[in-house]
């Protein structure tokens, strides 16, 4: 429906699909804790754009006077430099637990974004 098709949601549903990717590779961290050799893996994204269209769709887009579609982009990163255990895991309990918690509240402070502007649009098809 094109009233939800608005950048902003479209940003908050991505941001929440990295969340959870995010939090998929953290749970992946923490359960490999005791793996030998285990290299802990950290995905990227924070304030990353990246327009996902090639330069013929981008005119055809300018040509019909439609918005570019913009996508978060990521990165997974494996962490190879640090070793803190002896048998090559370097999956840092406390460090992912942290992690697992600021992953959790940036999902929820997303979720808590989309229902204000569904509020907002609630409370504007009540005026109208």
């Amino acid at each position: 429906m094109a009233l939800f098709d608005t950048t902003s949601f479209r940003i908050a549903e991505q941001g929440l699909d990295l969340l959870v990717k995010q939090q998929q590779i953290i749970a992946q961290n923490i359960a490999n804790v005791d793996t030998p050799d285990y290299k802990a893996k950290y995905l990227y994204f924070a304030g990353v754009l990246k327009e996902t269209m090639d330069e013929k769709e981008a005119a055809a887009v300018e040509r019909a006077g439609k918005k570019k579609r913009l996508e978060l982009a990521s990165v997974i990163h494996t962490d190879e430099t640090t070793k803190d255990q002896p048998d090559g895991n370097n999956v840092d309990s406390d460090t992912q637990s942290a992690l697992f918690a600021k992953n959790a509240l940036q999902y929820q402070a997303l979720i808590n974004q989309i229902n204000a502007e569904f509020t907002m649009m609630r409370t504007a098809m009540r005026k109208s």
